[in-house]
């Protein structure tokens, strides 16, 4: 069990799921196909989608330039 934010992240996230895929994009013919495209999703999601906020980059690439900063700082320290 997690934290509050822990659940209102994974409720968000199913939400959006059902909302751009789930439903979007059935109907489904099996389980395996949900799978896959549920995979794909993700993948966009972190990998691929833009995201203004943080510079118009996806957050995969945001989460690692942000731990190579961190590494840097403790280099320099």
């Amino acid at each position: 069990m997690g934290d509050s934010y822990n659940n209102a992240l994974a409720g968000s996230i199913n939400g959006l799921d059902k909302t751009d895929l789930i439903r979007k994009r059935g109907p489904w013919r099996s389980l395996e196909a949900v799978e896959f495209a549920t995979r794909e999703w993700v993948d966009w999601l972190h990998r691929r989608r833009l995201l203004e906020p943080i510079g118009n980059m996806p957050p995969a690439e945001a989460e690692t330039r942000y731990y190579a900063q961190l590494e840097q700082l403790a280099r320099a320290a």
